[in-house]
């Protein structure tokens, strides 16, 4: 009761001094026209779109750089932990140096860095490195070609989702199949010809289109092609190194939690160590390994809300200029914190399904 009293009260005096300062309450500005410009964006956008459309592309351009740097930071924090019980010296120091220096810096000096670096260190357009046909490298970006737009690409992207579907399915036969009769099917190898093979065929079928939008230099700029822009790559690469670096140290962890017992008694019955990892340790490690690794997959995720010190039109920067046009900072700050939320919620959701189906069942 006290709670709800003390909440009752905030409300109510925050309502009382906006309505004695006559400033304007709701999300009716949603419908406005935003007039500001947005420098990247992954759907059509322009200055006399609505508030709501700018933050949506504020939202889209959160959503990219977390599921990218999610995908990335699994893939260089797993790798990187597995060489760090390198027996081979060198790597395994090298890995050591990876995660004691990255973990150290701040992730925004981090940011900074590179950020500066793609700004300082390499060349304008007209000077872009150019290291083969259809790329370019300069301070603004990474430039390069992609296949011009053909209804192929559609059947193509058909036969891949029909190839996950039959990976799925694949992967519980081979799944009970091993543990019926103990004998392992090449299902990496079989999945990545799938991946290929299916969407290889559609695109021969429909005619094996090959045109390419290449890039061209215009006057200071590209046009043409697939930009990436400095501020995204310096996002997406102080995101990426510095939680990898601490996702590495999760998996290391995760890997020694298993008995050497086991790995021994996997060697006495012929596996190889490519075997032994994978169907031996990294299973038993993998409940040792999700709980924190959902908590650094979170962190990097809230981190990217850091894009506003370089420039990267994510939903904080976009929502900040809403605040700063409209005066409207407590819905702005209240849709900053309910994305911010859902987002979260939403990892964590999926991970805890992930552990629940990947943890031991005892018998």
């Amino acid at each position: 009761m006290a709670v709800l009293s003390v909440g009752y009260y905030l409300f109510s005096n925050t309502l009382a001094n906006l309505a004695r300062q006559n400033i304007a309450t709701g999300f009716g500005f949603l419908h406005k026209e935003a007039a500001f410009e947005i420098g990247e964006s992954l759907i059509s956008y322009s200055a006399a779109d609505s508030y709501t459309t700018a933050l949506l592309v504020g939202l889209l351009n959160t959503l990219k750089v977390s599921l990218i740097g999610i995908i990335i930071t699994v893939i260089l924090g797993t790798f990187v932990g597995i060489a760090r019980l390198s027996t081979n010296w060198l790597v395994a120091k090298l890995a050591a140096i990876y995660i004691e220096v990255l973990q150290d810096i701040p992730v925004l000096l981090q940011l900074f860095f590179w950020y500066a670096l793609f700004y300082q260190f390499f060349p304008s357009p007209r000077q872009a490195l150019h290291p083969f046909n259809g790329l370019f490298l300069s301070n603004r970006g990474l430039v390069f070609a992609v296949p011009q737009y053909h209804p192929a690409h559609a059947f193509m992207l058909a036969a891949l989702f029909v190839a996950g579907i039959v990976i799925f399915f694949l992967r519980r036969w081979a799944t009970k199949r091993q543990a019926e009769t103990g004998r392992i099917f090449p299902l990496f190898r079989t999945s990545l010809l799938l991946i290929i093979i299916l969407p290889f065929i559609t695109w021969a079928l429909a005619g094996a289109p090959t045109a390419m939008n290449s890039p061209t230099l215009r006057g200071f700029n590209f046009s043409g092609g697939l930009n990436v822009s400095p501020e995204f790559m310096a996002l997406l690469l102080g995101l990426v190194l510095y939680t990898s670096a601490f996702v590495a140290e999760i998996v290391r962890a995760g890997i020694q939690s298993v008995s050497q017992g086991q790995t021994e008694a996997a060697m006495s019955v012929g596996l190889k160590p490519g075997q032994i990892l994978n169907l031996v340790i990294l299973p038993q490690a993998l409940r040792v390994i999700i709980p924190p690794l959902t908590s650094q997959l979170l962190n990097l995720t809230k981190n990217s809300s850091l894009a506003v010190a370089i420039g990267f039109p994510d939903f904080v920067a976009v929502a900040n200029t809403t605040i700063n046009q409209t005066g409207q900072a407590i819905e702005g700050i209240a849709m900053i914190m309910a994305v911010y939320l859902i987002i979260s919620l939403t990892t964590s959701v999926f991970m805890n399904w992930y552990n629940n189906r990947s943890r031991l069942i005892e018998r």
